[in-house]
């Protein structure tokens, strides 16, 4: 028997499952168009409902995968995905993107994979007891810098937040002193910083006092003093590299009116949509946003509006109490595991989950910009669908592994 009853968690495996149904549900409805009697359905439904059992067979394999040989195939599957996301600007553009690679059908995206190989290699290295934490950082930024580059070069910028905000929480869950975190986040204030001049020696006088009250020394803070000030003034410079419709994005979520046949379309439709469900819905099938086509990419970066179009503010409420449950359990889990590189992974796994759901959901409903991230486990794509479901099978895997010592 490859499940140990007492030590697998199958409360996080139910919450699974029950994501894993209401997705394939929503999906079925993102992909039917009624329009009076006539119905058209697409294909999207049943393919998801395919990779929705290949999820599950492939976490039974996991479980059945003896450990040692699942720590020896860490390191080279993530040298074989950074290969992949070399190789795949060989590959035919769609949508002016270099994402895919067309295997017999299916459409494998190696920047998927990449988010979970990335938290197993950098969990791997910088939980290893002779690193201080200066090579953990820098050990822990160059193993994810690589993938981050690549990806950007697609271009896909969304996809590479995720992979910092899943490097930020593995490092705190090393235990990696805050002030170390906060001289890995300070970048991103300057940057924010930069969009108002005034605001930059604020911000540089608050991070020196932050770092003088951590006792680092005057060398220490001299240098990230210049490299934040560098960082701020060199952002409108990579402002203005930016392409239009990058550009766009940004400034359509400071005001979706400014373009809302263009940029701001997305936003305005999708707000549209979850404000006429209103409580309980118009119905399962029944949104006229999406039936309408109105609203785009609705089986993928905005099916959230599908749902609130059509179950209305108790459909996006239990959907928000399932994922909020969800990543509950996943933080009971990471107290649960004594191996410090299986708890920094699985560290690593609920923040690219989460930061995910958050970034979705709220582009859904315009607290940020459209960023083309996938609701897990909800939005239709069999990459985006395996390689979540691999994720929640590695932290089974590792309650289930749990010894009297581990």
């Amino acid at each position: 028997m490859f499940i140990n009853r007492k030590k697998f968690d199958f409360v996080l495996f139910a919450l699974f499952l029950l994501l894993i149904i209401v997705g394939c549900i929503v999906i079925f409805s993102a992909s039917t168009t009624v329009i009076g009697k006539q119905i058209h359905l697409q294909n999207s439904w049943w393919k998801q409902i395919l990779f929705a059992f290949l999820a599950l067979g492939v976490i039974a394999l996991l479980l059945r995968l003896p450990m040692p040989v699942f720590d020896l195939l860490v390191v080279p599957l993530y040298i074989l995905n950074i290969l992949a996301l070399s190789l795949v600007f060989f590959t035919p553009a769609v949508n002016g993107a270099h994402r895919w690679f067309p295997l017999g059908g299916i459409n494998y995206q190696p920047s998927e994979s990449a988010k979970l190989l990335t938290i197993l290699m950098v969990a791997r290295i910088i939980s290893k007891e002779n690193l201080n934490e200066y090579r953990q950082i820098l050990y822990g930024f160059l193993l994810t810098l690589l993938p981050v580059l690549l990806i950007m070069l697609e271009p896909d910028f969304g996809t590479t937040l995720v992979f910092w905000a899943a490097l930020i929480a593995m490092l705190i869950a090393a235990e990696v002193p805050l002030f170390y975190i906060l001289l890995c986040i300070s970048p991103i204030v300057s940057i924010i910083s930069s969009v108002w001049f005034p605001a930059i020696p604020i911000w540089i006088l608050i991070l020196v006092i932050l770092l003088l009250k951590a006792h680092l020394s005057w060398v220490a803070i001299t240098v990230s003093g210049i490299i934040n000030v560098f960082i701020a003034l060199i952002t409108p410079v990579f402002w203005m590299g930016l392409k239009d419709y990058q550009q766009n994005r940004i400034l359509t979520f400071m005001d979706p009116t400014r373009d809302p046949l263009g940029a701001g379309y997305q936003i305005i439709q999708a707000k549209i949509a979850i404000g006429s469900g209103s409580v309980f819905g118009k119905g399962w099938l029944k949104g006229t946003q999406k039936n309408m086509n109105f609203l785009p990419e609705h089986r993928t970066d905005f099916i959230f509006s599908v749902l609130g179009e059509e179950f209305g503010f108790v459909g996006c409420m239990f959907l928000l109490l399932l994922f909020i449950a969800f990543f509950l359990r996943l933080i009971h889990n990471i107290g649960e595991l004594k191996v410090r590189e299986r708890k920094v992974a699985t560290a690593g796994i609920l923040a690219y989950l989460m930061f995910q759901t958050f970034i979705n959901i709220g582009m859904n409903i315009g607290l940020v910009p459209a960023t083309g991230i996938p609701l897990p486990f909800i939005s239709y794509g069999g990459s985006n669908l395996l390689i979540n479901s691999i994720a929640v099978g590695v932290v089974l895997k590792y309650l289930n592994e749990r010894g009297f010592i581990k």
